[in-house]
């Protein structure tokens, strides 16, 4: 494997390469340092959001809809930065660029898959402050345990729908010029691009794809944050809307966080010739940031987490001090 398009056969009408390119960063001097930054990443998000399980599981006030959405963050959160950083290390940092091409087809679904979902999970937990602000007496009555666990059920659903059918589509592609993938995993936009056949199903999918997972959560986020504002406007005292306003922050934290890169990084490829490398880092770091950063925001901007926190403490030395007195 001298050459990374030495797997094409030029002449065949159909050509199904053996193997992808991964070209990643190049010519980055103290890549390496990036990677390690990687691994703490990891390790951050696999702790942080393992401690917001246990303590979910753990507090039964915790069982409720809100936090059966912020279980299944978390739950994505994990299975999102293990999709892409571990292989995104052994790829660069120990110069394994290339990918079967079949390990490429399920890089490429876990990773759209998961972080598709994690931006339709930001839609549901709006929903959830939406209902609390906007109909508070109603709130127990729409927004239950069931509910919410239909609602996450058709995310779910809808999610691994689109991205079979992106992955399905893309095993008609043919490949007889290059087989190199300018990003950091296998990417379905540069990857469709380097297809020698027809490719517009695919486009077409991508393009649907970026306005149900993307866009439109976007714009659904912002419109229910317009309805809790009026909502507040009519709340009589100052202290109660600020009341009512925090429990929202964590949320809009954990909105910006996400969504700020992913458009930064987009408007800035739109308007302007963007360095592969810058891209590939501002990509790489809104796909890594968040899920790493979710756990740490809902741990200190929500009361409810600390109070369960405290509690466990609390019990945990109540128990050790029990047992030193025997």
């Amino acid at each position: 494997m001298n050459s990374p398009n030495s797997t094409l056969a030029p002449n065949a009408t159909f050509v199904r390469p053996q193997f992808f390119y991964i070209s990643g960063l190049s010519n980055l001097p103290n890549a390496k340092y990036y990677y390690i930054f990687l691994c703490f990443v990891y390790v951050v998000t696999i702790l942080g959001n393992s401690f917001i399980l246990f303590i979910i599981y753990m507090e039964r006030s915790l069982h409720t809809p809100k936090y059966v959405a912020v279980c299944n963050l978390a739950i994505v959160d994990v299975c999102g930065s293990t999709a892409i950083i571990p292989k995104f290390i052994d790829t660069f940092l120990f110069d394994s660029q290339f990918i079967r091409y079949e390990a490429c087809l399920a890089n490429m679904y876990f990773v759209h898959f998961l972080s598709s979902l994690q931006s339709l999970i930001l839609v549901v937990l709006a929903y959830d402050r939406f209902v609390a602000i906007c109909f508070p007496l109603r709130y127990h009555t729409i927004i239950t345990n069931s509910s919410m666990v239909v609602i996450l059920a058709v995310m779910w659903a809808i999610t691994v729908l689109m991205a079979i059918t992106a992955t399905l589509l893309f095993t008609r592609l043919s490949f007889c010029r290059s087989i190199v993938i300018n990003s950091f995993f296998c990417d379905y936009g540069p990857a469709i691009n380097l297809a020698c056949n027809d490719n517009s199903p695919n486009f077409i999918v991508a393009t649907f794809g970026t306005t149900i997972f993307f866009v439109a959560p976007v714009a659904v986020i912002a419109l229910s944050y317009v309805c809790i504002i009026f909502a507040l406007l009519k709340i009589a005292t100052l202290e109660g809307r600020l009341k009512a306003m925090k429990t929202c922050t964590s949320h809009l934290i954990l909105v910006a966080i996400f969504y700020f890169p992913i458009c930064a990084t987009y408007i800035a490829t739109l308007s302007t010739t963007i360095h592969p490398n810058a891209r590939i880092i501002n990509t790489s770091l809104a796909c890594v940031i968040p899920p790493m950063l979710n756990p740490i925001i809902y741990s200190l901007k929500t009361e409810e987490i600390m109070s369960a926190v405290r509690k466990l403490y609390k019990k945990q030395s109540n128990l050790n001090s029990h047992g030193t007195e025997e």
